[in-house]
C-alpha cells in the first residue's frame, strides 16, 4: 500500500500512528540518506530478508549495482537502524528502527530546512496541490477536530 507523501507528512506531525510491520522503537533515530531509505523501506515491508531478496526486490525501482545495495545495508546496519541475524551462511537483515519515528525526524528535517519550522505553510501548500479522496478528506476534518478537542 503506499500512501501519497502528503497524507504521511500531515499525519505524522499530528501524532497519528501509521506503522507497518513490527512495532520497534530506538531512542536516537538516525539519519538515514535518500539511497538508505529505498533499502529500508523494503525491510519496512518485508523483513527479515537476505541481501540477495533486497537486491531482488530494488531491481525494478533502481538502477544500481548490486555491490551499491549491500553497502547501503551495511551503513544501515552501521547506524544501527537495521539488524541481522546469521542461519547458516545466510544474513537476514531487519529493521530496528521504528518507521514511524524515521519519518518524523526526516519530517522535521523538511520542516525546518524549507519551511523554517512553520508547519502551517508546510500543511496549507502540499494541501493545496495535493488531490485528496473523500474519504482521505474524511480522516484529515476527523484529526484537526480531534486536535481541537484537545486544546
Amino acid at each position: 500500500m503506499t500512501v501519497p507523501l502528503t497524507y504521511v507528512i500531515i499525519v505524522t506531525y499530528l501524532n497519528i500512528t501509521y506503522v507497518r510491520g513490527a512495532d520497534v522503537y530506538m531512542k536516537n533515530t538516525p539519519k538515514i540518506s535518500d539511497a538508505e531509505w529505498q533499502v529500508i523501506k523494503i525491510l519496512w515491508e518485508q523483513s527479515p530478508m537476505t541481501a540477495n531478496e533486497v537486491i531482488e526486490k530494488l531491481e525494478t525501482s533502481v538502477d544500481w549495482n548490486h555491490q551499491t545495495i549491500r553497502t547501503l545495508i551495511n551503513r544501515l546496519v552501521k547506524k544501527e537502524a537495521v539488524s541481522y541475524n546469521v542461519k547458516g551462511k545466510a544474513y537476514y537483515y531487519y529493521p530496528i528502527v521504528n518507521e514511524e519515528e524515521c519519518m518524523k525526524k526526516e519530517t522535521r528535517s523538511l520542516l525546518s530546512k524549507v519551511y523554517d519550522g512553520s508547519l502551517n505553510l508546510l500543511i496549507k501548500n502540499f494541501i493545496k496541490d495535493e488531490k485528496f479522496s473523500k474519504k482521505e478528506i474524511d480522516e484529515l476534518r476527523s484529526i484537526l477536530d480531534n486536535k481541537e478537542k484537545q486544546k
